[in-house]
């Protein structure tokens, strides 16, 4: 057999134990090593050594613990429930108002954590008993968490951009900037679809009653301050740093990480188990992805030199279609793969044999990378997996798993609307990154 379908075997075997269960990163490291050493011999040792060595010397890569700590001292700091309180107060007379406000206080906290665990957990002890006891409809009420809850994952400062950057040979600030757009542009569908549910069927989101609304106005501008400059402040240090030039992505992630810590002991919520806690679960998240991130350096680098990334290339630039279609494809494969697969895998593993196709077709690997992005929210929402759905459920038992999937799954064809936008208009991820940095 030749190597570059040896390497074809090493991918469908891949996708074989994904789906029995094995853990992804050490089987990535034990396919790496078997095929690798069939095709390569000894000199598969010296590649992983090299492949290693070259992922961690990634500047860029020093960003996601600093993040991942900034969104866990945020988590417990109780900036999201004076600002979830501050926008109740404000707008408990609309119908639906607590879905606009679940949405809009989800939008804020993803541009503070990319942690989507910590997110729907927090979204959802704020707002599902609010709601719940309101009448609101539980459905729907369970797809509004789940689907705000996963913005911190294209919203930046976001995890997998940090990571796509360095697989694509992008840099990660046209990725964050490239991101702006679409991700507000999805949060506003969200909210638009939510009320217009609401405005129709008024019985879906009631208003509140006058004794859960502010008293006057100076109640409610005394708790939006209170509640929104903290998180307009951490949103500047964390994204509008990098964004004006002032900071690297890692030099941003360490003064998010300060100031989420600062608000944690303003709020006093700060307290050495507390600290403790959030170092560990750091520690515990950051060794996960960088473990995963060289498994699937190493694997994606032995399919490439077994010549099978050239082969998938091939097959891809000899169809008779032209190259948005070929692109329209890939959304389409990037999509597929997300219903069993998490975005990881798919960034690690996948976006690395697509890169050389887009390249190939003189597209933008920015474009692609946003396209991904947002097509790879649906990884949270879509059976079976959809990690969303059991984080909603730990944080909300009173939800029944039917009813979070059902409502979930209203926002999975959202998302889905919202990549066909960005397949169409280009411009929606190019024209920030065009204007703030040529």
């Amino acid at each position: 057999m030749s190597t570059e379908y040896l390497g074809l075997v090493m991918l469908g075997l891949l996708l074989v134990t994904i789906f029995m269960g094995f853990p992804i990163a050490f089987t990535l490291m034990l396919l790496a090593v078997v095929f690798g050493y069939m095709g390569l011999e000894h000199r598969v040792f010296r590649l992983m050594v090299s492949q290693t060595f070259g992922l961690m010397q990634e500047e860029v890569l020093a960003a996601v613990p600093l993040f991942v700590l900034m969104g866990f001292f945020l988590e417990r700091s109780g900036l999201m429930e004076r600002l979830f309180r501050a926008l109740q107060l404000a707008m408990g007379g609309m119908p639906g108002s607590l879905y606009l406000v679940t949405l809009l206080t989800a939008t804020v906290f993803a541009t503070a954590t990319g942690i989507i665990g910590a997110s729907v957990t927090v979204i959802g002890l704020l707002a599902v008993p609010v709601m719940l006891k309101n009448g609101y409809y539980p459905r729907l009420a369970a797809g509004v968490v789940c689907a705000g809850g996963t913005l911190g994952i294209l919203i930046p400062p976001s995890i997998m951009l940090v990571l796509m950057g360095p697989v694509l040979g992008v840099s990660v600030l046209h990725l964050f900037a490239g991101a702006i757009i679409p991700g507000l542009l999805l949060a506003g569908m969200h909210m638009a679809y939510a009320m217009f549910r609401s405005y129709m069927n008024p019985a879906l989101g009631p208003p509140l009653p006058v004794e859960e609304r502010a008293a006057n106005w100076g109640v409610v501008v005394k708790e939006l301050i209170a509640g929104f400059l903290p998180a307009a402040a951490l949103m500047f240090f964390a994204l509008g740093t990098i964004l004006i030039g002032i900071a690297t992505p890692t030099e941003a992630a360490g003064l998010g990480a300060f100031g989420a810590f600062l608000l944690a002991i303003v709020y006093r919520r700060m307290n050495w188990p507390m600290f403790k806690d959030c170092m560990m679960n750091t520690l515990q998240t950051t060794a996960m992805i960088l473990f995963l991130a060289v498994a699937a350096n190493i694997y994606a680098s032995i399919f490439s030199r077994l010549g099978s990334g050239a082969l998938v290339t091939d097959w891809f630039l000899n169809m008779p279609f032209e190259p948005f279609w070929i692109m329209v494809m890939m959304m389409i494969l990037i999509f597929l793969l997300a219903w069993p697969l998490e975005w990881p895998a798919i960034v690690l593993i996948f976006v690395p044999i697509l890169a050389p196709i887009v390249r190939e077709l003189e597209m933008s690997l920015l474009w692609f990378g946003i396209l991904v992005a947002v097509n790879l929210q649906s990884a949270f929402l879509s059976p079976p997996v959809a990690m969303a759905a059991y984080y909603l459920k730990g944080a909300a038992p009173e939800l029944s798993l039917g009813d979070i999937y059902i409502g979930m799954l209203q926002f999975n064809v959202i998302q889905n609307i919202a990549v066909v936008f960005v397949l169409l208009f280009p411009g929606l991820a190019l024209w920030l990154p065009g204007l703030i940095y040529g």
